[in-house]
């Protein structure tokens, strides 16, 4: 490590620093194409969460285009993970869950724990709520269960998220879905992180305030 170095902070961190050493490595039209963005004047332009996003070739740090700052960790390590996997797959339009995904099902009720379940608690049997949240997180309406809705989270991936109101024997459910193609642009565990990001700007939401 050369002088005044540090080393990354965390996990994700140091994960970070691995992915974006390999990055820097391969071919910048390449990765273009595979992920869906558009490289131009050593920049990777694409949106995350329907948000403008700038990343330097140089070091595959990634800025919001909007205020200028540079993103939070998670959509960091996001954006590096996607740029190391995506192969440039089409989106299948077809929705699988999260223990589907390789070895998922080791994880899948963790998942849902922090995910599913934590949505059930923030909305309840209030669907119409969810609803509206979702409307207010750019989510597009899909015709399943008693109310879904896509999210575009990367170019190449599509998250949705659907709820199932209950009855005398089920309780009211909530459930993170995946693009069958999702394998080719996200390894499992960034999934997961994604399944959280979403839940969490769902709940946000809500806690600001939509109203029945």
């Amino acid at each position: 490590m050369k002088p005044g170095a540090t080393e990354p902070e965390s996990g994700l961190e140091r994960r970070i620093h691995d992915l974006r050493a390999e990055l820097k490595t391969q071919d910048k039209l390449s990765m273009a194409r595979n992920t869906g963005a558009v490289y131009s004047g050593g920049l990777f332009h694409l949106e995350v969460w329907n948000r403008p996003v700038q990343i330097s070739e140089r070091d595959f740090i990634a800025f919001d285009v909007q205020d200028g700052t540079a993103c939070d960790v998670v959509t960091q390590a996001m954006l590096a993970y996607y740029f190391h996997t995506s192969d440039g797959t089409p989106i299948r339009g077809e929705w699988t869950a999260f223990r589907e995904l390789p070895d998922g099902q080791f994880y899948a009720s963790a998942f849902q724990g922090y995910t599913g379940n934590k949505l059930a608690r923030t909305f309840g049997d209030k669907i119409d709520l969810f609803a509206q949240a979702a409307a207010m997180t750019n989510g597009r309406a899909q015709p399943f269960g008693d109310a879904a809705f896509a999210f575009q989270a990367l170019p190449r991936v599509p998250v949705a998220v659907v709820g199932w109101l209950g009855d005398e024997d089920f309780p009211t459910s909530y459930s993170i879905l995946f693009d069958d193609s999702i394998h080719h642009h996200l390894p499992t565990d960034a999934c997961a992180i994604l399944g959280s990001m979403l839940t969490a700007k769902l709940a946000a939401i809500k806690a600001g305030g939509v109203k029945s």
